[in-house]
This record gives structure tokens, sequence and C-alpha cells, in this order.
């Protein structure tokens, strides 16, 4: 069986068996699911309260990133390095923006799409590059923020370490898979 076919085969069946698997387990061990979820939303609930002025402050400041061109001149002085590991110059933008905002990625993203086309390599890089990597700096502002931690220590190196990879891993991926 082809790594590609592995692949549609893993990606179509493993949310259903999540949701089969998860609330079948909860049973066995006797949790009382909607009592442990209503509290779960509960907590939610009081954490999106205390984080509303730090994610203002972060969405701000990616705005003032992207709106003063910044974003498209550190694009630009960065693609022939990127050229060098395959990485099109087109999706460097989503590379570069993906560890501060989640939403402002999804955006570039779905330009990408709109662009080139959503089976396109560069619209299946970008997809997978959207869900390989994390929202470093909007973690570390908002929910270290929220919770008064103000020395972040190795948390910065070790998430954009992590960004990385994730960011090479989806290259090699959409490589070895969409060529």
């Amino acid at each position: 069986m082809s790594f590609s076919a592995v692949a549609q085969l893993v990606s179509t069946w493993a949310i259903p068996l999540l949701l089969l698997l998860i609330p079948l387990l909860a049973a066995v061990r006797r949790v009382k699911v909607y009592e442990v979820f209503v509290e779960g939303a509960k907590d939610g609930f009081t954490t999106a309260v205390k984080i509303i002025p730090y994610l203002v402050g972060m969405l701000v400041a990616i705005g003032m990133f992207r709106a003063s061109g910044a974003m498209e001149l550190l694009a630009s002085a960065l693609a022939p390095v990127t050229g060098l590991i395959g990485l099109p110059s087109e999706a460097l933008p989503v590379a570069l923006l993906r560890p501060f905002s989640g939403s402002g990625t999804l955006a570039l993203s779905t330009e990408l799409m709109k662009t080139h086309g959503p089976d396109s390599f560069v619209g299946r890089l970008a997809s997978v590059m959207y869900g390989s990597t994390e929202t470093t700096f909007y973690v570390l502002a908002v929910y270290f923020g929220a919770v008064g931690v103000t020395r972040t220590r190795h948390a910065v190196a070790a998430g954009l370490v992590a960004d990385a990879a994730g960011l090479l891993a989806a290259l090699l991926v959409c490589r070895a898979l969409f060529g």
C-alpha cells in the first residue's frame, strides 16, 4: 500500500474512530461526561474573559505589521533562502505569520487558494503548514499573560524550533504526497 493510500485511509477514519472511542472510554471509566463538559466550559469562559486584553494587544500588533508592508518586505528578503529548500515564495508569508496569528494565516491561506486553487501545491502546502504549526507568540502573549507568567524562559525558543520543525515536515510531506 502506498504512502498516499495510507494517508488517505488514516484521514478518512481518524475522526470517526475518535468520536466512537472517547465516549466509549468515558463510559468504561464511569466518567460523567456532561458534568465534566459543563465544568470545563465554565473554566473556559473565565479564561476567555481574562485573555481579552492580551488578545486585543496582539491583534493590533499583527494588524500594524501587515498594514505597514513589513510582512511583504520580510518575505521578499527571505525568498532566496527558502527557495533553496523548495519552499515556494507564495507560501512564505503563511510560514512567517503563523507563529503570530491563526486568523491572519487563515486569511493568507484563503487568498492563496483563491489565486492558485485548493488542489495546487501551494494551496495544499499552505493548508498543511497551517495545521503543522502553532501560533507561538499568540500563545505566549495571551495565555502566559492571562496566568501572570512574565518570564517565558525557554518557551519562545522551544516554540519557534517546534514551528520550524512543523514547517519543514509540512514541506517534506507535501513534496512526498503531491510532488
